[in-house]
Parts: C-alpha cells; sequence; structure tokens
C-alpha cells in the first residue's frame, strides 16, 4: 500500500474537521476518493480527491459555507490542488449516472478556482460521466476520513451502464482538440501518459470488474498483451510518470482508439 505523506493525511483530517464545523448533523462522511483511494497518490502531481456526503439537500447558504470554508485560501491544501465533490445521500447510494452533486469546488495553488452548484449546471461539453466513475471508484476502495465505510455509503452504477459511462469518457478524450500535439515524434506532450494510462485503467476495470490506479492497469496491459505497439505505447507512459520520455500523441490517439473499439464490442456482447 502506497503511503500518503504526512502533510495530506493531516490535511485530510482538517477537511473532515472543518466539515463538520460547518455542516454539523447534516454531514455524514468524507471519503478520499481518486489516486488517494488507490493506492496512486503522487507529491507534486496528484491532486487531492474528496467526495462530501450530507444528509439531505443543501441550501445556498450550506453551499456557500462549504466553498468558504474549504477553499485553498481558507484552508491551504499541500497538494496540486483539491477537488471536491458533495453529494447528499440520496445520490451515493442510488447507483445513478447523472452528476448528482450538491456543489462541487476546485481549489488549490496550482489549480484553477471553480465552482458547480448544482450537478444539473455541469455542462455535456466538459463531460458529465466523471461522477458516477468516481463514486463507483469510492465504493470499493474510497477511504473513509470521517463517518461510516464508504462500501455502507456509496453503491457503484451498475456495470453495464458503468462500461457506457467509460465509453463516453474515451469519446470525450478523443474529441479534444491537442494544443500541445505532436506529429508522431519521439517525445510526446504532457498529456499523454495519462490519456493512455487512463484508457488502460477503464478497460482493466471492465475486464476485471475492479477499480485499479492507472500505473497498476498499465502494468497489468503489459503482462496481458504480447502486442509489441501496445507494449511500447504502454511502457512509455508509465515511463513518462519517472520523467521518461512521453509516448506521442499519435500513438497515444491511436491506443484510445483501439481500447474504445474493445469496450464498445464488449456492450455488443452483452
Amino acid at each position: 500500500m502506497l503511503v500518503v505523506e504526512q502533510t495530506v493525511r493531516d490535511y485530510l483530517t482538517a477537511l473532515a474537521a472543518r466539515s463538520r464545523d460547518i455542516l454539523g448533523r447534516d454531514l455524514v462522511g468524507v471519503y478520499a476518493a481518486g489516486s488517494i483511494a488507490l493506492d496512486a497518490y503522487r507529491p507534486g502531481r496528484s491532486d487531492v480527491d474528496v467526495a462530501v456526503v450530507t444528509a439531505g439537500a443543501l441550501s445556498g447558504s450550506a453551499k456557500q459555507a462549504v466553498v468558504e470554508g474549504l477553499r485553498h485560501e481558507s484552508l491551504p491544501c499541500p497538494a496540486r490542488g483539491l477537488e471536491l465533490a458533495v453529494y447528499r445521500m440520496e445520490v451515493a447510494a442510488g447507483a445513478g449516472s447523472d452528476p448528482g452533486f450538491e456543489v462541487e469546488l476546485n481549489s488549490g495553488a496550482a489549480m484553477p478556482f471553480r465552482v458547480t452548484w448544482t450537478g444539473e449546471a455541469r455542462r455535456d461539453e466538459d463531460g458529465t460521466f466523471w461522477y458516477a466513475i468516481d463514486r463507483s471508484i469510492v465504493a470499493e476502495r474510497g477511504l473513509t476520513v470521517y463517518g461510516p465505510a464508504a462500501s455502507t455509503i456509496f453503491r457503484s452504477v451498475p456495470d453495464e451502464q458503468l462500461v457506457n459511462l467509460l465509453i463516453g469518457s474515451l469519446r470525450w478524450h478523443l474529441s479534444q482538440p491537442d494544443e500541445d500535439g505532436d506529429a508522431g515524434g519521439a517525445a510526446g506532450p504532457a498529456w499523454t501518459d495519462d490519456a493512455v494510462l487512463n484508457a488502460c485503467r477503464a478497460l482493466q476495470r471492465v475486464r476485471t470488474g475492479h477499480w485499479t490506479s492507472k500505473t497498476a492497469a498499465g502494468q497489468q496491459m503489459l503482462w496481458a498483451n504480447p502486442d509489441p505497439t501496445v507494449r511500447d505505447v504502454v511502457s512509455r507512459a508509465i515511463a513518462a510518470r519517472e520523467g521518461g520520455v512521453h509516448p506521442s500523441a499519435r500513438d497515444t490517439r491511436s491506443f484510445q482508439r483501439d481500447v474504445l473499439l474493445e469496450l464498445e464490442r464488449s456492450v455488443d456482447i452483452r
């Protein structure tokens, strides 16, 4: 198990305490998600992903208090930034595919500040699939900071719907412009390692029924796939996380399309 640095552990404890001060009896639990939940936190690179669960819907003033009390300027985040989503209990346990959050906050020293006040306000072009995927991860792997165990509070969207959400996420990633793309040279742009490993994780979740970190999913792909082209792009993506050369944008897009095709075929088989 990866050991999260003490400053992050202290931050999560402080965030839970601040959440209790703000929400009082309405607070059900506070859960670390993302890289922390998946034993993949990397100092200097990872965000701190947190899901807060409340007993019911929040008023506008309560949402404002959460934002003002937990933003980086009020409670400094020791990582790149905080990505926080607040869900009412009904949504956390409901296994739905909608964004469903009460309020979403992104805030940190290296992260643009953003607040979205309702799940309905999340735009399709920004991706609405993230939240059900994140809740699925928390249901299986969430780290409980405060409250009942994550597995007793969150329920994953059914696998049939989850596959479609993962397909939607890959289609969304493939639709994004490559602002710093390359023409297939030796060194690719910085986004490619995450793109390759995110695709690996999606595929491994469908194949195994369990969530792993992106790097672990890439390593599983190397173990299972003898194709030299696949092994090259995945190996470079993993190495890039330790300062190695990134895969090319061309190879990354080709790999994403291949994974998308396999996910689409899995839906047809089902």
